[in-house]
């Protein structure tokens, strides 16, 4: 039987109920794209590669234990691994991307990427899960005027008719979340990029 026709979900199975080889074709199936991810981030064939060692060695700890849910999607979970891996090295050693407190800084403007490509889009779905959590903690009337302009993308003057404020009161609500959102992602260290 050849290798590539053996579904992933049927090479996990093989592997948890014993066959170490399935694991093997899995490393070699998947190697490269993970590698090339991870390397994209860090930019150093040593890091990437102890990353790399270290996404497997979560891997089989975690199928082992019998914690993997097979949905079928064992890349994309390899993948997330390897993604939380590489920002757990960027902390360890004080490296995380900063982003500067200017005007132009948009938290969002990842959100609005069209050209993904499998990896950054599982990226981009924890970034949003990320954001969605962050908005959360705002205050009241600084999170509704946020999400009107963002996710229902309402004019300030549309914003201002539906919450009953002045323009001025909806602008300065938008300014002070963002505010707010940057002490947030500094005070919990939080990477929003891909």
């Amino acid at each position: 039987m050849q290798y590539e026709l053996i579904p992933d979900s049927t090479l996990v199975s093989n592997y948890i109920k014993g066959n170490e080889s399935a694991l093997e074709i899995l490393i070699i199936r998947h190697k490269q794209k993970i590698y090339s991810f991870i390397y994209s981030k860090v930019y150093d064939r040593d890091v990437a590669e102890d990353i790399f060692q270290d996404t497997f060695i979560k891997v089989i700890r975690t199928l082992k234990r019998g914690a993997y849910n097979e949905e079928g999607k064992f890349l994309p979970w390899v993948m997330r691994i390897s993604h939380n891996l590489v920002i757990d090295f960027f902390r360890k050693n004080n490296r995380m991307p900063k982003f500067d407190n200017t005007d132009e800084f948009n938290i969002f403007s990842v959100l609005s990427d069209n050209s993904l490509n499998a990896e950054n889009s599982i990226i981009k779905e924890q970034v949003e899960t990320d954001v969605r959590r962050l908005v959360e903690e705002l205050p009241e009337d600084q999170k509704e005027v946020l999400l009107m302009r963002i996710y229902e993308d309402l004019s300030f003057k549309e914003i201002s008719d539906k919450t009953g404020v002045s323009i001025n009161t909806a602008l300065g609500r938008m300014r002070y979340a963002l505010i707010n959102l940057r002490k947030i992602i500094d005070k919990h260290n939080i990477i929003l990029t891909n």
